[in-house]
């Protein structure tokens, strides 16, 4: 499979790449920034520097590919605009590449709590939170084979190949490295097509998690 991550550089986005990479997959990750691209380059990913906040050709930048993810986001320290820009606005760019040059795949890197963000208020979480609920709803509606993984607080403990998947949790941890695992997983998975589904760390293996969906 070829798959194209946006926000390839991202803690996520690297790890994701590493693990496609190592099961034969071809991969680019789309950057912002030309001084990454070694950083890609050393996992076997190909860097595409497509800036996904300009005025860059989202298009050019993933057609080929069989496959989009956006793990892409204005990270912490970002204020309530770049919410916007990067978080809804950018998943919106990628939704509209993927259409364009026919590519059917797209999983993105939600987060709890983006099916019931606070209407207003709420500061920069809140804005976050909205952000990431209207790209949620742009994908669903975009006719294209969705999944929407919205996992729980991210860190960065050693994975343990062990998630919760579903729906109505309370808010707890998931490392980064199991979420990259699940998506990997998803990828192949044609059952999730269509699915939304909290991640969260847990007791059941990635694999068998991600078949119950």
């Amino acid at each position: 499979m070829d798959v194209a991550i946006a926000g390839g550089h991202g803690k996520i986005g690297m790890l994701l790449g590493a693990l496609l990479v190592d099961r034969g997959d071809g991969v680019r990750g789309l950057i912002r920034n030309a001084a990454q691209a070694d950083d890609l380059r050393e996992i076997g990913v190909e860097p595409v520097v497509c800036d996904l906040e300009g005025d860059d050709d989202v298009a050019a930048a993933v057609r080929g590919a069989e496959a989009v993810v956006f793990a892409a986001g204005a990270g912490p320290g970002s204020g309530v605009e770049r919410k916007r820009t990067m978080d809804l606005e950018g998943a919106v760019k990628l939704i509209e590449a993927a259409k364009e040059t026919g590519i059917r795949r797209y999983v993105i890197v939600s987060s709890m709590g983006a099916d019931d963000p606070p209407a207003e208020g709420g500061d920069v979480f809140g804005e976050y939170l909205r952000a990431k609920a209207g790209a949620d709803r742009a994908l669903v509606s975009s006719g294209l084979d969705y999944t929407i993984a919205r996992p729980g607080r991210l860190t960065d403990d050693p994975p343990t190949g062990l998630v919760t998947v579903g729906g109505d949790f309370e808010l707890r941890e998931v490392p980064r490295g199991d979420v990259a695992a699940t998506l990997a997983a998803v990828l192949r998975a044609e059952n999730t097509i269509g699915s939304t589904f909290e991640l969260l760390a847990g007791e059941t293996p990635i694999d068998e998690a991600v078949a119950s969906l």
